[in-house]
């Protein structure tokens, strides 16, 4: 029997159209799978999602937010500015400096917080679903998840106390509504997005006034 020529670039593209068409947790289970100690380059994971990209890359990027060390907004933080600074200018799939695209988290760590998340978007995964993807697609409204996302990086950045799981759970929000299309979801996450930045806006104002009033008392 002749081989078909074109069998191994059907396979290639059934690989990623399915690739594409997977849900949010049949992609961290993939991402899970495999030695732990291997790392996951984040332009590997990006490859072939098409327009998921942005919502993976949101997806990733907020992890370190999630652990308990006082630096994991740090490396978030300013890691989700760029996402939504891209985002706000209009691009159609993210971009990332070389020395950031070729790092990633270990599949050891993907391992964990896909057993720790998973329960929880079993539970979601009837209600989140493709709708309303004007919300997802149209300039004017990825304009205004990027501004979002910009502000919320800038809050994440900053040392504010115990808020780290609240930004890190509003942007999972955000990735979850990219990643699924979901405009309903995207509504949602505007609103709780924007009374987060209004209310601990204010509170980082306030503790930067009061620390330059200490500064001010010690010179």
């Amino acid at each position: 029997m002749t081989p078909d020529p074109g069998a191994p670039h059907d396979d290639a593209e059934g690989h990623r159209k399915r690739r594409r068409e997977a849900g949010t947790r049949a992609l961290l289970d993939s991402m899970a799978a495999g030695d732990p100690d291997e790392t996951l380059r984040l332009r590997d994971i990006l490859a072939g999602l098409g327009r998921s990209a942005f919502g993976m890359l949101l997806f990733v990027c907020t992890l370190p937010a999630f652990i308990p060390i006082p630096i994991g907004g740090a490396i978030s933080g300013p890691l989700v500015v760029l996402i939504g600074a891209q985002l706000l200018i209009g691009l159609r799939k993210p971009w990332l400096p070389r020395f950031i695209a070729e790092r990633g988290p270990h599949r050891g760590a993907m391992a964990r917080f896909d057993r720790t998340i998973s329960p929880w978007l079993g539970r979601l995964e009837h209600l989140i679903k493709p709708r309303l993807t004007t919300m997802i697609d149209q300039r004017l409204a990825t304009a205004v998840t990027g501004l979002l996302l910009v502000l919320l990086g800038l809050l994440l950045s900053l040392p504010i106390p115990f808020t780290n799981f609240i930004f890190g759970g509003l942007l999972l929000a955000f990735a979850l509504a990219l990643l699924e299309r979901d405009g309903v979801l995207m509504l949602l996450s505007w609103l709780a997005g924007a009374v987060a930045i209004a209310m601990f806006g204010v509170l980082s104002g306030n503790l930067a006034a009061m620390a330059a009033r200490w500064i001010d008392t010690l010179i």
